[in-house]
């Protein structure tokens, strides 16, 4: 496959395009925005480990010095992660101007579907993805991520939508916009921390091969548009729902006397819910994550 001039890859990711190997993006916002310090770099280290174990390259993707990036070197991801909430969190209409400006940005699940596609790559792992905020008909906070599964075509893999959204009325929209949920080994939407939420996806498939072949036939077909792979937390990482349900209520509540709103809401009831768990809710970010990567390395293999 040819290369984007627009893209800075690296050298790794670069020879595996070139080359028809697997690759997949991970993102960097989780890096700068989801986890604290060190942790957060601990974490990017062991979900680009995790697919090279696979025979997947791992390509974070993120904007420095206005450089479009797919693929980091460990000082990139150091300073990411010591930088912390200082990098932009970059979406869709964050990323030209961050690129004009010769700025950094930590790239969403949407700004990563975008840097994606632009490289050549099918098939993202992420945690969860954003999602129609609880009391949405009145803020109208609605995640760029949902329209961008709508528009750009990768596979996204992820353990479902944050628990801290309107879980019933994100799938709503993401059927309107004609984005297949897809349920690994499970009939249900998982809830990020918690492996239920109550409501069905789509489709069940059982086997990584079933889903490249459906994605695939989607790219084949000229099908606009991604794909959501929905995989759960592994049990020994699943938090009580009733538990959690609650601490997410009081963290919504007291973000909103605080006044808290837009791209700010999601890291701050991330970390309130972390202090509030004990750091228990981080352990299970960690393990979902990685198993998301395994998850979207096995994908992209058999996409290959």
């Amino acid at each position: 496959m040819e290369l984007n001039n627009n893209i800075c890859y690296s050298p790794e990711v670069a020879e595996a395009i070139k080359n028809d190997r697997p690759v997949i993006a991970l993102e960097s916002t989780i890096i700068s925005h989801g986890m604290p310090y060190p942790r957060n770099v601990e974490t990017a280290k062991l979900c680009e480990a995790a697919a090279r174990e696979l025979g997947v390259v791992p390509a974070t993707c993120a904007i420095l010095g206005g450089r479009l990036c797919a693929g980091l070197t460990p000082e990139q991801l150091e300073y990411l992660g010591r930088a912390g909430a200082a990098v932009t969190k970059a979406s869709r209409r964050d990323i030209a101007v961050i690129s004009a400006s010769r700025g950094d940005g930590a790239l969403t699940v949407a700004g990563t579907m975008i840097l994606a596609s632009m490289a050549g790559i099918r098939v993202f792992a992420t945690g969860g993805i954003g999602g129609v905020h609880r009391g949405a008909q009145e803020t109208m906070d609605i995640s760029a991520d949902l329209d961008e599964l709508g528009r750009t075509s990768v596979a996204v893999v992820c353990a479902g939508a944050k628990s801290i959204l309107d879980i019933g009325l994100t799938l709503e929209y993401l059927e309107t916009k004609g984005v297949p949920v897809i349920g690994y080994k499970t009939s249900e939407m998982p809830a990020f921390y918690t492996r239920s939420s109550g409501f069905g996806v789509d489709y069940r498939m059982d086997d990584p091969e079933a889903i490249a072949a459906a994605f695939s036939e989607k790219l084949r077909l000229g099908i606009a548009g991604g794909m959501l792979v929905v995989n759960p937390v592994p049990e020994e990482y699943s938090m009580d729902k009733e538990k959690i349900d609650a601490v997410i209520e009081a963290a919504v509540e007291k973000a909103k006397t605080l006044g808290i709103k837009g791209k700010n809401i999601t890291p701050f009831l991330l970390a309130e819910i972390k202090d509030v768990t004990g750091g228990e809710s981080l352990e299970t970010n960690i393990a979902l994550v990685l198993n998301n990567v395994r998850l979207a390395s096995r994908i992209a293999k058999a996409m290959r």
